[in-house]
Formats: structure tokens, C-alpha cells, sequence
């Protein structure tokens, strides 16, 4: 039993040692805490589709994508500060695809479109709040 106990701290010792958080600022360039509006704790996982979820710093979920070789590929989605989701839209090869849309935080609609390799394209709706 001892040596199962000496074993896993052992070892959680290092899952420990291989994350870092990394700050920051309101336009995703990083800098020190003090300046930071959001967080991501970095993994050093080889994996080949990496979950990357960034944090504000009240510690909720800001951003949620995935990376394949160092570009956002897949499922995308940003959260405002309360939690609501704020943006949802699909990466493939560090660009930007398909549907993306922006929603206000009682979850309507603000705006949707299409991108195709990065591009708006095609008609892009603006839906309004009626008084």
C-alpha cells in the first residue's frame, strides 16, 4: 500500500510540473498576471488534436478550441464572462469555416455568416433586438 501511495505522488509530481498557465491581455497577446484578462493552462501533450480551454481570471471558461500542430483546427467556442455563450464556429488549418455565429447573452442570435479558408462569403446576418 505504501509503495502504491510513494508511486502516485511520485508521478503526480510531474503531471503538476508539466502545466504552466499563461496570461493574457483583452487582444490574446500574452503578458503578466497583473495585465491578464484571461488565462490558459498549457499541457505539454503531444497529442495529435489538442483541447485548449482558456479561463478568465474569476476562473470561468472564456475559450474552448482545439489545436492540431500549433493551428486552431475543429470546434470552437468563447463565452462571455457570465457564462453564456458568446461565439461558436468551426477552424481548419488556423482558419476560420463554415457557420460562425455571435449571440447575445441571453442566447439569441446577434449575427451569423459563413467563412470559407478564412474569408467572410455569401450574405451575413445582423438580427436586431425589437423594441
Amino acid at each position: 500500500m505504501k509503495f502504491i501511495l510513494v508511486w502516485f505522488f511520485f508521478f503526480s509530481s510531474f503531471l503538476t510540473l508539466a502545466q504552466d498557465k499563461i496570461w493574457f491581455d483583452a487582444n490574446g497577446n500574452i503578458t503578466t498576471k497583473e495585465n491578464a484578462v484571461y488565462y490558459r493552462i498549457s499541457s505539454k501533450n503531444k497529442a495529435k488534436k489538442q483541447l485548449i480551454i482558456d479561463y478568465y481570471i474569476s476562473g470561468k471558461k472564456a475559450k474552448e478550441s482545439y489545436l492540431v500542430k500549433g493551428k486552431q483546427d475543429g470546434k470552437y467556442v468563447e463565452f462571455y464572462n457570465t457564462g453564456e455563450v458568446r461565439v461558436t464556429g468551426v477552424y481548419q488549418n488556423g482558419l476560420k469555416t463554415g457557420m460562425w455565429k455571435t449571440y447575445d447573452k441571453k442566447g439569441k442570435i446577434k449575427k451569423k455568416g459563413k467563412y470559407f479558408k478564412g474569408e467572410k462569403v455569401g450574405v451575413w446576418k445582423t438580427f436586431y433586438k425589437n423594441n
